[in-house]
């Protein structure tokens, strides 16, 4: 430990788990003699199939803390987290505390860790819906405003921190009260651009789903806005199997277990039973990342409520239709290859109608190249 600076990782869902991922393989190839990482999952998901199996697949290693939270409201669920975090935190005194995101699990990081001065590292810094009304705005914003250094994945993000009063100028030592602002590119792309080869070459989706390259629509559907509105989830459903009807083309629907708990509550009878009875929908379990950059990689079309999936299907050239009434991600839509509809039927329809329609070429390396994990742990040691 002589030498090193200590950094105290905080992830608790599916997708920081994978963010991690970028983060953790650069220490172990790059910078294992100057960073100890201490990892804590804070549990906030606690599905198997969630959780456990990314850990083996995104090569990170097993966890040196577990507070299995669980579900609960967002209340109990961040209370429960900052109480587990700083019992961690003032017996590990890290130099510093990384968080992803915009999660429960990076607010409660955020609380925990600027009450006991602990230096915040913000990974995904800057990202804004402008809807206060997601429970991720509050705590994106939240976290930056509490970080020390913030990593930003777009130009777009890092104009949004300069536009709240965050200063390109301020100079070291930073601090809390004297940020420092990056753009950085995103790790996202790193391990997209990593995990696509071995996915190709372990990957057997395609052949377990009954579905062959470019013939299928891409589909997930997790968040609480879509999932316990049943007007808003009847709504896509019903534009799913428009699409599946007319467009000649299957459906491929891997269900996050919340949806899938709720989806025959939520849905109208009547779409539910036309969605059980088509044979070209293909609803199958959650799949692990590997197999779903395969099915990415691979389809056609992508229609998402996902961030995460946003970006995926950006970084491989493939249209999405997004399925939330605003993005963070802007430069998605700026480009033309994704189109936001949110949950209207008929605006998903005619979305599907337009990117089926068209050939995109020219995808811009918006989201940098992939190396923006290698440049967050060298400003994290110049920054100690």
């Amino acid at each position: 430990m002589s030498g090193k600076i200590k950094i105290v990782t905080i992830i608790g869902a599916r997708p920081q788990i994978i963010k991690a991922s970028a983060i953790s393989r650069a220490i172990r190839n790059n910078f294992k003699d100057k960073i100890s990482e201490i990892i804590l999952h804070t549990g906030q998901h606690y599905d198997e199939n969630m959780s456990a199996v990314f850990f083996n697949e995104m090569q990170i290693p097993i966890p040196d803390y577990n507070l299995n939270v669980g579900s609960g409201t967002h209340g109990y669920q961040t209370a429960e987290m900052i109480k587990g975090i700083e019992i961690v935190l003032i017996k590990e005194k890290p130099d510093f505390i990384v968080l992803y995101g915009d999660t429960n699990s990076t607010l409660a990081g955020a609380v925990a860790a600027s009450k006991l001065n602990i230096k915040i590292v913000h990974i995904e810094a800057g990202l804004r819906s402008f809807n206060k009304s997601m429970p991720e705005e509050i705590n994106r914003i939240l976290c930056d405003h509490c970080s020390t250094l913030l990593f930003s994945p777009t130009k777009t993000g890092f104009n949004n921190l300069v536009n709240e009063g965050f200063s390109t100028n301020n100079n070291a030592p930073f601090t809390a009260d004297n940020p420092k602002i990056y753009h950085c590119g995103d790790i996202m792309l790193d391990n997209t651009l990593y995990f696509s080869k071995t996915a190709a070459q372990h990957c057997k989706i395609l052949e377990n789903t009954n579905v062959t390259s470019g013939s299928y629509a891409l589909v997930t559907i997790h968040r609480d806005l879509n999932t316990d509105n049943p007007e808003r989830l009847t709504s896509i459903f019903s534009a799913i199997l428009g699409i599946a009807n007319t467009k000649n083309i299957n459906i491929v629907l891997p269900l996050h277990p919340r949806t899938a708990k709720i989806l025959k509550e939520n849905l109208s009878s009547v779409v539910y039973n036309r969605l059980k009875e088509n044979s070209g929908i293909k609803i199958i379990e959650a799949v692990s990342y590997l197999d779903m950059i395969e099915l990415e990689k691979h389809s056609a079309l992508i229609l998402t409520d996902s961030g995460g999936v946003q970006k995926e299907a950006y970084f491989l050239n493939k249209p999405c239709i997004i399925l939330r009434p605003q993005t963070e991600w802007v430069e998605l839509t700026t480009h033309g290859s994704s189109i936001l509809a949110d949950a209207d039927e008929s605006k998903i329809l005619q979305a599907a109608e337009t990117l089926l329609s068209k050939k995109f070429n020219d995808f811009p390396a918006l989201f940098g190249y992939g190396n923006a994990a290698e440049f967050i742990c060298n400003e994290i040691l110049l920054n100690n």
